[in-house]
């Protein structure tokens, strides 16, 4: 490791990928604004426009976040009427969330999120996808770089 090369920051993928998503999230947020919802609570309704009615850990485990912070996006999604918390009746530490209607709707008008982005970037749609792809298995690598070992 002593003779590894030190790259200046702009070199460095990870700082790469975390300006991009900050730049992303600055194009977003006056659109997000329009919508009434912030970034984490557009990502919690994108996991229920996927699937409605998981649990705060379902959302949790799939957006790579703790449950602490999805539970206050949810109660604040809660408070606007896009979502329904319900405690679960076999188990009370488990709370389902399901889309309203206002929440089932607003999906419809999230496009212009992706509008914005493909306007931004430049990319072209195949360009946009292959990089997302590249993207997903870096994540995916480094996600398995960490991931627990399973007991034999």
């Amino acid at each position: 490791m002593a003779n590894d090369p030190v790259l200046p920051l702009d070199g460095q993928l990870c700082f790469s990928i975390y300006s991009a998503s900050l730049a992303i999230q600055r194009v977003y947020k006056p659109m997000l604004d329009e919508l009434g919802v912030t970034y984490t609570q557009y990502l919690v309704l994108s996991t229920l426009w996927e699937r409605d009615g998981l649990t705060i850990g379902a959302i949790a485990d799939r957006l790579a976040l703790e449950p602490s912070t999805i539970t206050p996006a949810v109660k604040r999604l809660e408070a606007a009427g896009f979502v329904a918390r319900q405690r679960s009746t076999t188990d009370e530490r488990q709370v389902q969330v399901q889309l309203s209607k206002k929440g089932a709707d607003l999906h419809a008008e999230t496009g212009c999120l992706t509008s914005a982005l493909l306007l931004n970037s430049g990319f072209t749609v195949p360009d946009m996808i292959e990089l997302n792809r590249k993207v997903q298995l870096l994540r995916d690598g480094m996600r398995n770089a960490v991931a627990p070992v399973s007991a034999a």
